[in-house]
């Protein structure tokens, strides 16, 4: 029977094991994919504390499969399905896990894989890099603004920032200094985080910043938001929308649709985005991988990678 990467029920590290699991099969809407990559992200340890992402319901079942995004090549298609076709090589959100060998994808939020990306770097795409494209184009700012970014040496921070330097924005990237490096590769202006950031940032914009992506929430949320004249120019991916609300800032709001993920990924086709993936790990390593991220210290991606 096929491997996946499970927890039994909500906690810590303790209830992840692998199982052996029941291959999927596909419903209407959805096809079914043998995993190559499957990206790793907070969300996903996040799910393992009983942690449930904006419009998600229903009970989870338990063993619940890691994973939130996935590339991999078509196994077969369910009822309805006529974009895909068995060998297709594609990429998309999971329907429930992917730190597995075979994955549903609903079709709506699933793509063709260009032939120029690796299965690693398309599976980075669809949580990360998609939240910092949706996010960066629900400000709509003209070129030339500045747009602050906080925990800008993670994943969607990393994205954020390429996005925004590709639509023509000057970037402020809030990381450790230990990130100083890295987020300077990416086309911001580095601020360390830590006590002082916030008049950190106003040294280095004097002109102030046009707006904020936020992606840590708390206390660096309540700070960003004295940073932005226009209430309406603060949004978060770290904290939830009631939260932003608070200060007069949004959520970002996720489209969930593949043209975003289309888009996303001709930007690493043409250079314009790196998911700069850091550290690989086997499948029979998931839980290793998963740790890399919930320690927090990860710059850019982590991936699974499945071999078959």
């Amino acid at each position: 029977m096929p491997k996946a990467y499970v927890f039994r029920r909500y906690g810590g590290p303790e209830v992840e094991a692998f199982a052996e699991v029941e291959r999927p099969v596909p419903g209407p809407g959805q096809i079914l994919v043998a995993v190559r990559a499957a990206g790793v992200n907070p969300v996903d340890w996040k799910q393992r504390t009983g942690y449930r992402r904006p419009g998600e319901s229903g009970e989870r079942e338990f063993p619940a499969v890691f994973g939130n995004e996935v590339a991999g090549i078509v196994e077969a298609t369910g009822e309805g399905v006529d974009r895909f076709a068995a060998g297709d090589e594609v990429f998309g959100n999971t329907v429930a896990g992917g730190y597995a060998e075979y994955a549903l994808l609903p079709v709506g939020v699933s793509a063709h894989k260009p032939a120029q990306l690796s299965f690693a770097r398309a599976a980075t795409l669809p949580v990360a890099a998609a939240t910092a494209y949706d996010g960066v184009h629900q400000l709509d700012l003209p070129a030339g603004a500045t747009l602050l970014v906080t925990g800008a040496g993670g994943g969607v921070g990393a994205a954020a920032v390429q996005i925004a330097r590709a639509v023509g924005l000057s970037v402020v990237g809030v990381a450790s200094e230990g990130k100083r490096d890295f987020v300077e590769a990416l086309g911001a202006v580095h601020v360390p985080s830590g006590p002082g950031w916030a008049e950190r940032v106003r040294a280095a914009a004097p002109d102030g910043v046009d707006a904020v992506y936020d992606l840590v929430g708390g206390e660096v949320l309540a700070d960003a938001a004295r940073l932005v004249t226009d209430p309406a120019r603060l949004i978060t991916a770290g904290a939830p929308a009631e939260e932003a609300q608070r200060y007069g800032g949004a959520r970002v709001a996720r489209k969930r649709n593949a043209a975003v993920l289309e888009a996303v990924a001709q930007l690493v086709v043409n250079g314009e985005l790196d998911p700069h993936i850091t550290r690989t790990f086997p499948l029979d390593r998931a839980g290793e991988a998963l740790r890399t991220v919930e320690d927090g210290h990860a710059r850019g991606k982590v991936v699974i990678e499945v071999v078959r």
